[in-house]
């Protein structure tokens, strides 16, 4: 079943929330001066009292470790995602691989205030998309984030995970399986980020 963005956005755009009994993760606030994850916090409370800020609109998935489900595929290391869209997910790298792609390593489920303003004190102030569960890192050690890349050249400066190369079977291209697959099922690929950054291992619904 292909995930439907519009129809779980309706249904989830209200306040109530129904779940399990209680909601637990662990969490931490990035730093943009220190480039570091600082004020590591384990949460736990009762499902009830989840916060807006806790809840991704689109989805309806949570920063809840009750609401993620271990995807397993092959000999790729299992890996966490939302359950609401887990099986697309799963579906969506599965197809790509019997085409050809090459996945050693998916990222998913991992909280943290990484996106957003910065406070006072140098923090990040908002739940990255991998927060919730519904953003994926392919081969993260061949297919870097890089800024000062509105094309990419030279001048790209790798900022995270490993370098990409456009003959490297590992590294995602343009043209790729995974990318045309993952966007039918309404994903977007960093790697074509407008701007100054390419993050060419991430998938999610907003591309961010």
């Amino acid at each position: 079943m292909r995930f439907c963005i519009g129809v779980l956005s309706l249904v989830f755009s209200g306040v109530s929330i129904s779940g399990p009994d209680t909601c637990t993760y662990n969490t931490y606030k990035w730093n943009v001066n220190s480039r570091s994850a600082e004020d590591i916090t384990q949460i736990q409370k009762p499902y009830s009292e989840i916060t807006d800020v806790e809840v991704d609109k689109i989805t309806g998935c949570t920063v809840c470790q009750e609401d993620q489900t271990t995807i397993v595929i092959g000999k790729i290391p299992p890996f966490n995602a939302c359950k609401n869209i887990a099986a697309d997910i799963r579906d969506a790298i599965d197809e790509s691989m019997v085409l050809g792609q090459v996945v050693v390593k998916v990222v998913g489920y991992r909280v943290g205030m990484t996106k957003g303003t910065v406070d006072k004190n140098g923090h990040r102030t908002q739940f990255s998309n991998h927060s919730y569960g519904t953003a994926i890192d392919i081969n993260p050690q061949f297919n870097g984030l890089y800024d000062n890349c509105i094309e990419f050249n030279l001048t790209c400066r790798l900022i995270k995970g490993g370098e990409w190369h456009s003959r490297q079977p590992e590294s995602i291209q343009p043209d790729a399986h995974i990318v045309r697959i993952m966007k039918s099922i309404g994903f977007h690929w960093g790697g074509e980020i407008a701007g100054k950054q390419k993050d060419f291992m991430h998938f999610s619904l907003t591309g961010y």
